[in-house]
């Protein structure tokens, strides 16, 4: 069973993903809606609240621990690699990884949260791949807030958005990673503010790509089943959480609480 876990809604766009490109294993989804978001804590409490998330799935059997969460991924990984006896794939070396390839011009944007970018790892990541290469940050702490409460078309999004995005727009970046797992629901807002000369990677649909590849060369780190089951947790159950994950299935969801 693949077990994957977010700070709240926004990994179930990895989980989509995943369930699309492998739809004979079965997941396990935890999202931590109370105590979302990530981004502002310090490296302690998401690597604390990352231990946690990681033992739920464990303890309801996950062979291979997604880690949903680019918060997370920057200052959790290699604690939870030296803790736990199982696969632990994070989201941040897939989309670096695609941005690196992708970019013509070697001028790459990253938006992301605070903790994601203080981290610096997408720089640290991206320059291991292509030296060259000029990469351009932008903290966008509000950004996962308004995800979480479903306003993905409201006026006041695309405001703060728009200022987010233009100091990366004067940079002339011609790839942009979204490096954060909620932002891929808000692409389509998005990719007009920047032009459609840019190529949006998004981490999501490059972590399922890697989980699949993955299983294909490891195939019995993971217990096939049976009978496919896909299972949907958070710690804080709201209406506006099941929405937000019924857009992102397009099929009526159940969040159980726990």
């Amino acid at each position: 069973m693949i077990g994957i876990f977010d700070s709240g809604v926004g990994g179930m766009t990895v989980a989509h993903a995943i369930e699309q490109l492998l739809p004979d294993h079965s997941l396990i989804y935890y999202g931590d809606i109370a105590r979302t978001p990530y981004g502002p804590k310090s490296p302690a409490t998401i690597i604390d609240y990352s231990i946690r998330n990681t033992e739920f799935l464990l303890n309801r059997g996950a062979d291979l621990i997604v880690i949903a969460c680019n918060s997370a991924s920057s200052v959790a990984t290699e604690t939870l690699r030296e803790k736990f006896q199982v696969p632990i794939i994070e989201v941040i070396s897939p989309a670096a990884h695609q941005a690196a390839a992708t970019s013509k011009s070697g001028r790459v944007g990253i938006i992301g949260t605070r903790a994601t970018v203080k981290s610096g790892i997408y720089p640290k990541t991206i320059l291991a791949e292509q030296p060259q290469t000029l990469v351009f940050q932008e903290a966008c702490p509000l950004l996962v807030p308004l995800v979480e409460e479903g306003w993905l078309n409201r006026r006041e999004t695309k405001m703060i958005l728009r200022r987010y995005l233009h100091p990366l727009k004067e940079k002339q970046v011609d790839t942009l990673v979204l490096g954060c797992t909620h932002y891929p629901l808000l692409k389509d807002l998005i990719q007009p503010r920047m032009g459609k000369q840019v190529k949006l990677i998004d981490s999501s649909i490059e972590t399922a790509h890697y989980v699949k590849d993955y299983l294909k060369h490891n195939p019995d780190i993971v217990t096939r089943e049976e009978h496919i089951s896909h299972n949907y947790y958070v710690s804080d159950s709201t209406e506006t959480a099941r929405k937000v994950a019924e857009r992102i299935f397009s099929r009526p969801m159940e969040l159980i609480c726990a």
